[in-house]
């Protein structure tokens, strides 16, 4: 006992003390939004939300941890992957979801509980790591709050505090490496920019840092290492996509750029990048201003995301100035990589779509700025007042920035459909997977009754009460319509008063259940 009080003296007490407190963060700002909200942080409720792809995460998860992969189809248009049951995104993506419902079990709570866990997780090694002194953890404590995607996206089913907590922890262990190289620490920065690849595959720019200094301490042996696990990593993400990936509605990557270039136009090929360029960039810059006037969502995370690149280029200027070499190199590769995601999101990505997978730099570009030894702190006061300014003052959008919590009447109608599902679906695990255990989510129709043809979402939210297992498959109205004598799936989810439930009646398909909103056919 002696020897372990000498061992945690008072420097490391007090850096226990920083850690502990940053540990407190995540679930007070939870806690405190809630309350802000009125109400407490148990009663968030996953299926009252209207982000759809929260249901696909949390099912498949569910799949997985009962079944070893889910027993039915997820997919679009049922569509399917070539090998097992999963969606259009890399199953590797919620790897830490899966531990975290081995050891604590998987409810509707479990994201949100097991995303707090993992960021709190993710702030104490940082701070644990980097060492920061009072006034830099008073500042990451600032832009923490300030940043509100951190609390909402643990209040959510989606898995962006995964990736937010894994390049967090990877910066500290590279600040970590920069002070002290050591081959394990480079081992490690390796093993975790590969995970990250595989779970999103623009992280493979933080593959580049590890490479980068294993070539400085190795020259021939460091090239030919590197190339190697770069090709590997983004070989196995390839074959994961190829084979376990589910054909989305469009390509999730936007590739028609690289044609002429891989038709040997060479000149031509970079033309037509820099005219997509141009273009691209004139959307990016003109939401970023609908952003700062209206608070549009996508808009606002482009205006902080051009503020951090501007901050970080702007510090390791002056950090060349003033001499400190190993702070230049840091701040300047994350310049570079966030510069580098910009260029993919305009040449690769939907701008909606693709504004939230800049958060993921965001997040570490957060405690990255915290750290800067600027006089007065000035750029994390700028960043700070913006995050206020768009995310608290502006950010008044329900779809982008609004918690959901618990609903009686959403309630009562999973309990019903619960009911329901549970004495008319039967799981086929013989030949799983299979369309027999797939539901469709029709995603509208056109009101039967209505002459100006309006239209109808399905409440899809119902399917949370599937049992464990079962495959989902989202699809557009037009594709039900054309297909509806020849679908694969056993089961499709309508509107209720919509035009297709019509032509289902008509074509006799069995109906298992129905309420005011939604109702269910068997579809053979």
């Amino acid at each position: 006992m002696k020897k372990l009080w000498e061992w945690w003296n008072k420097d490391r007490r007090i850096l226990t003390l920083k850690a502990a407190l940053m540990a407190l963060l995540p679930v007070l700002g939870c806690v405190i939004t809630c309350a802000a909200d009125g109400r407490s942080l148990s009663q968030v409720y996953l299926p009252a939300s209207e982000w759809n792809d929260e249901l696909f995460y949390y099912k498949q998860v569910e799949g997985i941890l009962s079944h070893g992969y889910p027993q039915g189809y997820f997919g679009f248009n049922e569509s399917h992957a070539l090998k097992l049951s999963f969606a259009a995104w890399s199953p590797v993506l919620v790897w830490p979801w899966l531990l975290y419902g081995l050891i604590f079990g998987w409810n509707l709570m479990a994201p949100i509980y097991s995303n707090i866990l993992f960021l709190t997780l993710a702030l104490t090694a940082f701070v644990l790591l980097v060492k920061p002194g009072w006034k830099q953890l008073g500042i990451m404590a600032l832009l923490f709050c300030c940043f509100m995607p951190y609390t909402r996206y643990m209040l959510c089913g989606m898995p962006e505090i995964i990736c937010f907590s894994m390049l967090i922890v990877y910066w500290g262990v590279l600040i970590h490496t920069v002070e002290k190289e050591t081959p394990g620490k480079l081992a490690l920065l390796f093993l975790m920019a590969g995970i990250m690849t595989l779970m999103r595959p623009y992280l493979i720019l933080f593959m580049l840092a590890p490479a980068w200094l294993w070539i400085r301490r190795r020259r021939a042996a460091g090239i030919i290492g590197s190339l190697v696990i770069l090709g590997a990593t983004a070989g196995c993400y390839a074959l994961i996509k190829y084979y376990l990936g589910a054909e989305y509605f469009t390509p999730l990557f936007k590739t028609q750029w690289l044609e002429p270039l891989l038709q040997g136009h060479i000149f031509s090929g970079i033309r037509g990048i820099l005219v997509k360029l141009y273009y691209e960039g004139k959307t990016f810059f003109a939401l970023t201003l609908q952003g700062l006037r209206s608070g549009l969502a996508e808009g606002a995370f482009f205006a902080v995301y051009l503020a951090m690149l501007a901050i970080l280029i702007w510090q390791s200027v002056s950090d060349l100035r003033k001499k400190r070499k190993k702070q230049a190199m840091l701040n300047g590769y994350l310049a570079f990589c966030f510069f580098s995601m910009w260029m993919a999101l305009l040449l690769m990505y939907k701008m909606k779509e693709g504004s939230k997978h800049l958060l993921t730099f965001m997040a570490v570009g957060i405690v990255v700025v915290a750290l800067m030894e600027t006089r007065f702190y000035k750029k994390a006061m700028i960043l700070g007042a913006l995050c206020v300014y768009l995310f608290w003052y502006r950010g008044d959008q329900p779809g982008d920035y609004q918690v959901y919590y618990e609903d009686q009447e959403r309630i009562a109608q999973l309990e019903y459909w619960e009911e329901i599902f549970e004495q008319k679906l039967e799981l086929n695990e013989e030949e799983a997977p299979d369309f027999d255990n797939v539901v469709i989510w029709t995603f509208n129709d056109v009101l039967a009754d209505s002459r100006s043809g309006e239209t109808v979402l399905t409440d899809w939210q119902i399917l949370y009460a599937l049992p464990e297992g079962w495959g989902i498959s989202c699809c557009y109205r037009d594709y039900v319509e054309t297909h509806l004598d020849e679908l694969q799936s056993l089961y499709l989810t309508v509107p209720t008063g919509g035009q297709l439930q019509q032509m289902c009646e008509e074509a006799g398909m069995e109906q298992i259940g129905q309420d005011g909103k939604v109702c269910v056919y068997r579809t053979r």
